[in-house]
């Protein structure tokens, strides 16, 4: 069941779908950026998906050898080839650029620093690789990353590996990378893995914290 939240004074509405499939959000996301108005509220939605591979705008489908019966879905965000489910927090970034005064390198900079300093929290140390787009610990990937800008804002976002199944990620060439390692908060913890709705909320205040929102989940 989708639950909204908004705070009195601020321009963010953020969103928890839980368990959604990928093309009916994709659809709602695309179909919300090309309606808004300049009055329309900026969005992050959380969610996980389904089990689905997802082929970016440049992606090349020998980057995928096997998908088990998995959805492959091409779809018009930048990137290659990933894979999302359950497990998996899934954060999608609805804003206008021209109203907050952000170009895209500095969204992209702000996700990628979101996720470098919620992962510092859990005492995990997480960095960028130069050439490689996303996140990564001792040189494996716990997050990606892909924007689609329509009308100077932004649609999809990131996805952070907390609890998951990674098995479905030796089906593909992660981002476009033969053999690259893939990890989750769960195998980098000393204590219990920190649950989604805890991964949401300390996400969520250092991505308002970077991108300039008021707005806290309680």
């Amino acid at each position: 069941m989708q639950k909204l939240y908004t705070t009195p004074a601020t321009d963010l509405l953020f969103s928890d779908l839980g368990i959604s499939d990928y093309q009916p959000v994709w659809d709602n996301m695309r179909n919300y950026t090309l309606n808004r108005t300049p009055t329309s509220q900026d969005q992050i939605w959380y969610l996980q998906h389904t089990p689905v591979y997802t082929l970016g705008l440049n992606g090349k489908k020998e980057h995928v050898h096997q998908t088990d019966n998995i959805p492959l879905i091409p779809v018009d965000r930048g990137g290659q080839v990933t894979y999302h489910g359950p497990g998996q927090l899934v954060a999608y970034l609805l804003i206008d650029m021209q109203r907050k005064n952000l170009g895209i390198k500095n969204i992209v900079y702000a996700m990628e620093q979101a996720i470098i300093d919620y992962l510092d929290s859990l005492d995990i140390r997480s960095e960028r690789l130069m050439g490689a787009p996303g996140i990564y610990v001792a040189g494996a990937k716990i997050a990606a990353l892909g924007l689609r800008v329509k009308k100077n804002c932004t649609y999809h976002g990131l996805s952070l590996n907390v609890d998951m199944d990674l098995k479905p990620f030796n089906n593909i060439n992660p981002c476009g990378y033969e053999n690259m390692a893939v990890t989750q908060i769960k195998d980098l913890v000393d204590l219990p893995c920190p649950d989604l709705n805890a991964v949401k909320t300390g996400l969520h205040h250092h991505l308002c914290q970077h991108l300039g929102y008021n707005s806290e989940i309680q």
